[in-house]
């Protein structure tokens, strides 16, 4: 059977590599001689043992994280930290924050039911197109963290130095960056994201947290399963977790393992982002919607300045093999997702398209 492959610029769930995808096919029914797929194994059985293991020292390999933290595979996506954070770090009940899009806000507002949530700094003021200066920021005397969204994946922002926090734990939402190059884990007291944009399939997050952050103090009528002292404990298998996730994001950090890592992969995303923005910043007809200085490799939002035109481009693009560049629906517009498993080919693809839809609609 022939299997047709588009271009996926989805901003998550997200393209895979297809060699991954490949190899989970073919281990559906038989997971190396067991005679059953992953989908239908006990978490408890020390086959599963043996891949949430691998899973876990590969990504500890690929990120250098260091020995005090623990790696926790949790259920509930980035969004279910927005209230789990607050809840088992917020012992003064403040907690500093930087607003530069969506995810960022809404993990704000979250924070607000369970104490003091300073808004330090945002860019809303020009539709999150940036991010602020974050060298001399007010941080709270007892704040008990300052938190970031640091690649905003609707409004394509990236930080490209972190906050000075001026000594508070930096907790960071990294969903739509993660993997995509080398980070220093022990600059943050959290780093965790969603998996579904550069890693996995939707339905999981991985949290990445500094052991002295994991305790039994934590704010009265913390649920036991949003305590992270109850999954680190139990090494994520407190309960039920997402097996086949863990499973396939096992595959894809085997996966950058073998490319070479993430220095190797900065190299290629910083190749393909560069394809598309010097293309942008060419184009009399399509423009980018980040400043310069702030621009994401992941996440690629632009528009013509005809909301017609955009939706013909969208059309159009989607007959041609190019699927999901539709923006989000708070922005509208286009938005290309250039992950990990996107190719060079796509980007390539995309910049070709865009060229001849240019020259037949000026």
């Amino acid at each position: 059977m022939k299997v047709s492959r588009v271009y996926n610029f989805s901003a998550g769930p997200a393209v895979l590599p297809e060699e991954v995808l490949k190899e989970a096919a073919e281990e559906m029914l038989d997971y190396r001689g067991c005679g059953m797929s992953v989908m239908e194994m006990s978490h408890r059985s020390q086959m599963f043992d043996q891949i949430i293991q691998e899973a876990e020292q590969d990504l500890r390999d690929l990120m250098h994280i260091p020995d005090n933290y623990r790696v926790l595979f949790l259920q509930g996506g980035a969004s279910q930290q927005f209230a789990m954070i607050p809840m088992n770090l917020m012992k003064n009940r403040v907690a500093d924050y930087i607003v530069t899009g969506q995810w960022a806000k809404k993990a704000y507002q979250e924070a607000q039911k369970y104490g003091k949530a300073n808004k330090i700094a945002s860019s809303e003021d020009k539709t999150f197109s940036y991010i602020p200066d974050c060298s001399d920021l007010p941080i709270s005397p007892d704040a008990d963290y300052v938190y970031i969204c640091e690649n905003n994946t609707i409004y394509g922002t990236k930080y490209k130095k972190l906050p000075n926090t001026k000594g508070k734990i930096l907790v960071s939402d990294v969903s739509s960056c993660f993997l995509s190059e080398p980070v220093d884990v022990s600059k943050y007291g959290i780093i965790y994201g969603g998996v579904q944009k550069n890693i996995g399939p939707a339905g999981m997050v991985i949290s990445i947290i500094r052991e002295d952050l994991i305790t039994e103090d934590v704010l009265e009528g913390t649920p036991t399963m949003l305590t992270f002292k109850t999954h680190a404990d139990a090494g994520s298998l407190y309960n039920t977790p997402n097996c086949y996730c863990i499973y396939m994001c096992g595959k894809v950090f085997k996966w950058l393992k073998k490319m070479g890592g993430l220095e190797v992969m900065k190299e290629r995303n910083e190749k393909k982002a560069k394809l598309l923005y010097d293309y942008l910043d060419s184009s009399k007809l399509f423009h980018g919607t980040v400043v310069k200085e702030d621009r994401s490799l992941m996440n690629v939002p632009f528009v013509t300045g005809d909301k017609d035109l955009d939706a013909k481009f969208v059309k159009e693009a989607k007959a041609a093999g190019l699927e999901n560049l539709k923006g989000h629906r708070t922005v509208g517009g286009m938005r290309a997702s250039i992950y990990n498993a996107m190719p060079y080919e796509g980007v390539e693809a995309l910049v070709a398209f865009m060229k001849k839809f240019e020259e037949e609609n000026l």
